[in-house]
C-alpha cells in the first residue's frame, strides 16, 4: 500500500505565481553564474546575487532560514552544498555549485547549477554532463500517474551506469509557500511502495553527485557539506510543475552544455 503523504497541490492562480518566482531565481541564477571567474570570492558572488533579487523585487530564500547566514548557497569542489560566502577565492580548475532561492510574492523558485572554471579535468566534464542529464531524466518522470518511486530512482540508474554516486544523505522536495515541503525527493529508490505524481505539484528535483563516495561530512561551520573522501561533487536543480502532460520548468534555462558539446564521451 503506497504511504499516505499529503503532497500540495497548487491551483492556476498559485502556479502562476510561481512561474513568476521561478523565473526570476533563473534569471539571477544564469547572472550569477556568469560572474564567477577566478579572483573573485564566493563572498563576492554572494553579495552579487543579493543585490539581483533586491532588484526585482525579492528576497533570498535562504538568509536566515534555520539560522542559515549566506544569501545565497556556493559550494566549491568537494563542498556538495550549503557552502556559505566568505573570502575563498575561486581558482581556474574550479566547480562552483551556486544554489539559489527567491521568494517573490510569497512564492519560492528554487534552482542550482555547478559551473566549470576552465581548465577541468576530463573527469569533472563527465561529472558535470552526467550531473544535469540526471536530472533531466528525473524530470521526464514528473508527470500525473508516474510513482514518485521511479522519479528518484531514475537519477541513481543514470549516475551509476557511469560509474558516479549520488548522495542519499540529502533530499529534493516539494516547494510553494514554504521552501521544504512534501514529498521528500531523493535521488535514489526509496524504500516501499511510493505515492502517484498529481498534476499541481511542484517539485525542487536535485541531483548532488560525487565522483568517489556518496558519504559526506559536515564542517564545523555547521551548514558545509563536503564528501567524505573530498573527491569533487556537483549540483543541478530546477522547480519543476508536474503535469498530465510535459513537465514544465518553472526555473527554466539554457542546459550548461549537451554531452557532446562538452567533447564527452558517456
Amino acid at each position: 500500500m503506497a504511504k499516505r503523504i499529503k503532497m500540495p497541490i497548487k491551483s492556476e492562480s498559485e502556479i502562476r505565481k510561481m512561474r513568476v518566482a521561478g523565473e526570476v531565481a533563473s534569471e539571477v541564477l544564469q547572472a550569477s553564474a556568469a560572474f564567477v571567474e577566478p579572483g573573485r570570492t564566493t563572498a563576492e558572488v554572494d553579495a552579487f546575487a543579493a543585490e539581483l533579487i533586491a532588484e526585482r523585487g525579492g528576497i533570498p530564500t535562504f538568509f536566515g532560514y534555520r539560522g542559515f547566514p549566506g544569501n545565497i548557497c556556493i559550494s566549491i569542489n568537494e563542498e556538495v552544498v550549503h557552502g556559505i560566502g566568505g573570502s575563498r577565492k575561486i581558482q581556474p580548475g574550479d566547480l562552483v555549485s551556486i544554489d539559489i532561492g527567491v521568494t517573490l510574492g510569497g512564492w519560492i523558485g528554487d534552482n542550482a547549477v555547478t559551473v566549470a572554471v576552465d581548465p577541468i579535468s576530463p573527469e569533472s566534464k563527465r561529472l558535470l554532463a552526467v550531473t544535469e542529464q540526471s536530472l533531466f531524466e528525473a524530470i521526464d518522470h514528473a508527470r500525473e500517474g508516474v510513482r514518485l518511486a521511479d522519479l528518484c530512482g531514475s537519477v541513481e540508474t543514470y549516475v551509476n551506469n557511469y560509474g558516479f554516486t549520488v548522495v542519499r544523505q540529502l533530499v529534493g522536495h516539494g516547494v510553494g509557500k514554504e521552501l521544504h515541503e512534501k514529498p521528500e525527493v531523493p535521488n535514489f529508490r526509496p524504500a516501499g511502495s511510493t505515492p502517484k505524481l498529481k498534476a499541481g505539484m511542484v517539485l525542487a528535483i536535485e541531483p548532488m553527485v560525487n565522483t568517489g563516495v556518496g558519504d559526506v561530512d559536515w564542517l564545523d561551520d555547521g551548514w558545509t557539506v563536503v564528501t567524505s573522501d573530498r573527491k569533487p561533487s556537483a549540483h543541478f536543480e530546477h522547480t519543476v510543475l508536474v503535469t498530465n502532460g510535459d513537465p514544465e520548468l518553472l526555473t527554466w534555462r539554457p542546459r550548461t552544455a549537451l554531452p557532446e558539446q562538452l567533447g564527452v564521451t558517456l
